[in-house]
């Protein structure tokens, strides 16, 4: 065969057929293996390992891993434990007696105008030990559980009733409105004339203060149910008894709780006024006492006590409004 067509020949043969094996008694021969030199790998390895799968080699590290970033974070220092809400909350009271001490104990308050914290605590004590303060505490807490469980029931029946009918709001309105402008002591002369100066006018007067928050937050609150739930509510079947069970209460609960908490506050101020006009017993029975002998250590021992009965009794709501308005996700402060 020519040269010229060998030469051919080897050119034209696919380069992925295999070689042909040595021929018998032949040496075989290896080829000599090289070894590519060591190189330093580049700088942009070490972005693209951190780069996520499927993000170009170039990224860089404002594309890394977020496990990384977290890790990362975790590491360079521990976070802060929150301090607790009740702390916080303490810190307000805690400051304004020590100021209180500060300023007693500076001679910048006057003892005849208000006595200093440790002296009202050693009152307290003694009135404990004497029991006139626990006696008087627990008339007291009677007389608000009544007047707060009366007047609580008839602002409450009286706002459904102006809330859901409008011919119970042309009846009622008017006069609850009209009635809750009228002041305490006006009231007390013709309380006494009805009802003598006995524990009655008393709690009659405790219920008046309590009835009329309850009114105005409920019936504010049953209008505000959103009128579209109230059709929805027609369009599915719901009978009248049913609208008002799923439908208006839910919604107006908000706003009844709210009127619950403004009430113990007039609860507490109408107690006050009534304790203080012909009675025998009692936190505001041992205020007038004191008043005449100039005691103003007793005074504040039972302005401290109606403050802290106060604090108690909003707490007990909210801890009920934190139950009952576990679904309502409002904005809680930042």
């Amino acid at each position: 065969m020519p040269a010229s067509e060998s030469t051919a020949l080897a050119v034209t043969e696919p380069p992925s057929s295999p070689p042909a094996p040595p021929a018998a008694g032949a040496e075989a021969t290896v080829a000599p293996r090289t070894v590519a030199p060591r190189t330093s790998a580049p700088a942009v390895a070490v972005g693209a390992a951190d780069a996520p799968s499927g993000a170009p080699a170039g990224a860089g590290p404002s594309r890394r891993r977020p496990e990384i970033e977290t890790l990362r974070a975790a590491g360079g220092g521990r976070r802060r434990r929150p301090v607790p809400r009740w702390l916080r909350r303490a810190s307000g009271p805690v400051l304004l007696l020590a100021l209180w001490q500060l300023g007693s104990s500076t001679g910048f308050i006057s003892a005849q105008t208000l006595t200093s914290p440790a002296t009202v605590v050693t009152t307290a004590w003694d009135m404990i030990k004497d029991g006139s303060l626990v006696d008087g505490l627990l008339v007291s807490l009677r007389r608000v559980a009544y007047g707060l469980l009366f007047g609580g029931i008839a602002g409450l029946v009286l706002a459904v009733i102006s809330g859901l009918f409008r011919a119970g709001e042309d009846l009622v309105d008017a006069p609850m409105q009209m009635l809750r402008t009228l002041p305490f002591l006006g009231l007390i002369p013709l309380l006494i004339i009805w009802f003598g100066i006995g524990e009655t006018s008393k709690i009659v007067l405790v219920s008046l203060g309590v009835a009329f928050p309850i009114y105005l937050n409920t019936y504010a609150a049953i209008r505000d149910v959103d009128g579209r739930l109230v059709e929805a509510a027609g369009t599915l079947g719901l009978r009248r008894l049913e609208l008002v069970r799923h439908v208006i209460l839910p919604g107006a609960l908000p706003g009844m709780l709210v009127g619950l908490r403004y009430s113990l506050g007039v609860a507490w101020l109408a107690l006050v006024i009534a304790e203080q006009v012909n009675a025998d017993k009692g936190l505001g029975y041992l205020m007038m006492n004191a008043r005449e002998f100039l005691q103003t250590d007793v005074i504040t021992v039972c302005l401290i006590v109606y403050s802290l009965l106060g604090l108690a009794t909003d707490m007990l709501v909210r801890l009920l409004e934190k139950g009952a308005l576990s679904w309502r996700r409002g904005f809680s402060g930042q």
